[in-house]
């Protein structure tokens, strides 16, 4: 493999923990409704599918309910004004951005997360003017895992797609990075729901930590010692 120009990151589960943000917004929610705390793992599991499968493991609805859109709308609203309350980088991950500045690798985020919500998050955690690109579903017609948000993430840093290595939590990130060219790599650290199922995946590459990662980079890429 030859060295990578960028790195895109997923948000939610690959770049950023924002489970502890989310479990205490959905269990602040079920209070209001007089319903026990859910335990944390259950809801972890849930937070790379998104706020509908959030509100399906909090409340047991889907769309199709007539209370589904103002328990939405209500878990929403609440993570929108308390968005880092607990949110943090992963392990390591702060020292892996650090070197990829350093050595003059782009790095940027390709993520289903709305502007709404990501744009914020990442000015509470001082990374928005550290991050060359940021892509989100506004900005696309198809959200991953269609390849549309990581070409264009290749186009506003101004490097091939071929030149970027993609990583993420969720098997719909390798499949937009496979199908979009790029080197892909799965962070089994991230909300997954079944390990098991992750060389089915097809990553180029399975990491445990941000910091294995980095290693990877060294080691390959620059031949330093990790």
């Amino acid at each position: 493999m030859k060295r990578p120009r960028a790195v895109l990151f997923d948000l939610d589960g690959t770049l950023i923990d924002t489970a502890p943000d989310f479990i205490r917004c959905l269990n602040a929610v079920r209070e209001r409704y007089k319903l026990p705390h859910l335990p944390e793992p259950e809801i972890r599991e849930a937070v790379s599918d998104g706020a509908r499968a959030m509100i399906h493991v909090g409340f047991g609805l889907t769309p199709e309910d007539e209370d589904y859109f103002d328990r939405h709308s209500e878990f929403l609203d609440l993570y929108e004004s308390e968005i880092a309350v607990e949110t943090k980088l992963f392990p390591g991950m702060a020292d892996l951005l650090t070197w990829l500045e350093e050595n003059r690798i782009a790095w940027g985020i390709v993520t289903n997360k709305p502007r709404r919500f990501s744009v914020p998050l990442l000015h509470a955690l001082d990374l928005h003017d550290r991050c060359d690109a940021l892509v989100c579903p506004d900005d696309v017609d198809q959200r991953k895992p269609h390849p549309e948000s990581l070409f264009l993430a290749s186009e506003l840093l101004h490097i091939p797609a071929a030149d970027c290595l993609y990583v993420g939590d969720h098997v719909r990130d390798i499949e937009a990075g496979r199908r979009a060219g790029m080197t892909t790599v799965a962070a089994r650290y991230g909300y997954i729901r079944h390990p098991g199922e992750i060389p089915g995946w097809q990553a180029d590459f399975v990491i445990d930590s941000a910091g294995q990662l980095l290693a990877m980079l060294q080691n390959r890429y620059t031949g330093k010692e990790a």
